[in-house]
């Protein structure tokens, strides 16, 4: 059950929660993370951004609608990128087939313009997912955390790690963000990719990379 939180623009949430701007209130997004177990606190006061999460990052989303209705996102864009809060900025943008035209200026945009992490959601319900893996994952490191610059996701990588067994979308963009080549994850060890994607599919991650040609 959710309840009104008494905050400011840089507060960050306890563990297990998720401080949500107010215009989420009734959305399949914030229903679904609900579903998912995260405790959702409502705020009026969080400025341009959409929503705090306890491992110190904050999201802009951006949504199909804003991006086929113009250029006004890239406003808010810039104002998310110039605010003072001291939390790693993400920037979740839907690619679908209604937008996926935009999509490479939007990627443009914000990876190389205004140096964001972008991390492409199909819709609401994926964006919910993404957002409750990181909630969850909240007292461990942040896989989303950037050590150097920002890098634009490779989507031919992408899909070649989602078919690992055990590797999902939302892991894999989780994978990619930490190991920014196919290279790094082979070389990985379990207990690197623990942290972010959990023991069983760490394993059977580094097992797929590691298991042993039919001529040995």
């Amino acid at each position: 059950m959710e309840t009104k939180a008494a905050v400011v623009v840089d507060a960050v949430p306890p563990f297990g929660h998720v401080i949500s701007s107010e215009k989420w209130r009734n959305s399949s997004l914030t229903q679904s993370l609900r579903g998912a177990g995260v405790k959702l606190l409502f705020e009026n006061e969080l400025g341009v951004t959409d929503f705090h999460l306890p491992n110190k990052s904050c999201i802009l989303y951006v949504s199909e609608c804003d991006i086929i209705a113009g250029t006004s996102y890239k406003r808010r864009l810039v104002r998310f990128r110039n605010s003072s809060s001291s939390f790693q900025e993400l920037v979740l943008v839907e690619n679908t087939r209604l937008s996926e035209q935009y999509f490479p200026a939007v990627q443009k945009f914000v990876v190389f313009d205004l140096g964001l992490t972008l991390l492409p959601v199909s819709g609401q319900t994926e964006a919910s997912q993404l957002i409750a893996q990181m909630v969850h994952g909240e007292g461990r490191e942040n896989p989303f955390r950037r050590k150097t610059s920002s890098r634009l996701l490779d989507p031919l990588v992408l899909a070649l790690v989602q078919q690992v067994p055990g590797v999902g979308r939302v892991k894999a963009l989780a994978l990619l963000q930490r190991f920014s080549s196919i290279q790094q994850l082979c070389n990985a060890a379990p207990s690197e990719m623990e942290p972010i994607v959990g023991q069983t599919a760490a394993q059977q991650i580094h097992n797929f990379f590691h298991k042993p040609s039919s001529g040995s």
